[in-house]
């Protein structure tokens, strides 16, 4: 079992409910110390966002924070030499898309992802039919492969992912890109379904974004990730303070 497991497996031992910020790498100069105020505030651990410029699963919020921090002059490299100088307590999980990877070189990345200190990636574009290389390059470097299951998974594809995903197996809520959502979603759904084929922590995503929302995900799943919402605040000229307290208002609320 990799790090990112066993550290997550162990904190749901305590009952505690996973909080998991989302940031954009590079969307502001300070954008670290954004991470550093969600650590403090209670996050458990944190998805930073690689910024691509063709990001498929993203919603326009993410995508112009991308696009910020592509135009900033954010790269693979840049944003992990920064992540290299934080000293946080809780696990890093990179999330961006399969073309940086194979662009870059497998190996490559997954030694510079541990280097930096992140201990799994999602990328929501490579299908577990062609992951086989990528699995391989991320074992060889302590980097658990998560993957997404969604409402409209089958049954017989949901078995697989939920016996392959390493780290925690990330439920969509919904059948839609990032971003704001009025309702709750099928996450508490997919998370039955996964919980029939594996106990891995299964965390809601895609929608979450009131403290109401996350209370009511994190009810029915071992934590939530919230994104678009937090990247909004950053992108409205939010500093540390203001991440801090949005992150603590979450941690209140699943508490």
């Amino acid at each position: 079992m990799k790090s990112l497991e066993t550290y997550l497996r162990a904190l749901r031992s305590t009952g505690r409910k996973a909080l998991v910020p989302y940031f954009v790498a590079g969307v502001t100069p300070d954008w670290t110390q954004h991470v550093e105020a969600a650590v403090h505030a209670g996050a458990d651990a944190i998805e930073i966002g690689i910024p691509f410029s063709d990001p498929m699963m993203d919603g326009v919020v993410i995508q112009e924070a991308a696009y910020q921090a592509l135009e900033a002059g954010t790269t693979f490299d840049t944003l992990c030499a920064e992540l290299a100088t934080l000293s946080t307590s809780v696990p890093l999980i990179a999330m961006t898309y399969y073309n940086i990877f194979h662009h870059y070189g497998l190996e490559r990345s997954t030694g510079q992802l541990q280097a930096s200190g992140i201990s799994g990636a999602i990328v929501p574009d490579l299908p577990f039919e062609e992951a086989s290389d990528w699995m391989k390059a991320s074992s060889e470097h302590d980097v658990s492969n998560i993957f997404l299951v969604a409402p409209s998974t089958p049954p017989d594809r949901m078995g697989k992912l939920a016996s392959l995903t390493e780290g925690f197996c990330y439920a969509s809520a919904r059948m839609a890109v990032t971003g704001r959502s009025s309702d709750h979603g099928d996450g508490g759904r997919v998370v039955e379904g996964i919980r029939k084929f594996s106990d891995i922590p299964t965390y809601i995503g895609i929608g979450i974004s009131t403290p109401e929302q996350a209370r009511d995900a994190a009810s029915v799943s071992d934590g939530v990730i919230v994104g678009s919402a937090l990247v909004q605040i950053i992108l409205n000229g939010g500093g540390a303070n203001d991440v801090e307290n949005f992150v603590s208002s979450f941690r209140r609320a699943i508490d």
